[in-house]
């Protein structure tokens, strides 16, 4: 089982995430939403973005509930048959 923590950012936070501290490691690699207003963070040690509330997130979630979200129609386009 992960022991990764996953966050939902508001894309206007995007700037302040410091990719050093997280698993993603660019602008490239993180998931949006298809929306493109949130994405998605995942860490294991607690950034200091978000220790010190430079940036809040908007859920936090275990890898179980993560994937769930990610199966969702903000998530993912449905496919059409």
């Amino acid at each position: 089982m992960s022991n990764l923590t996953y966050n939902t950012i508001a894309i206007a936070d995007l700037n302040n995430i410091d990719f050093t501290q997280i698993e993603q490691t660019s602008v490239e690699t993180i998931r949006k939403s298809i929306n493109e207003t949130q994405f998605v963070i995942k860490w294991e040690t607690q950034p200091s973005f978000i220790a010190d509330k430079t940036v809040v997130p908007l859920g936090t979630y275990n890898h179980t509930q993560c994937v769930e979200l990610m199966g969702t129609n903000f998530w993912t386009t449905p496919e059409t048959e």
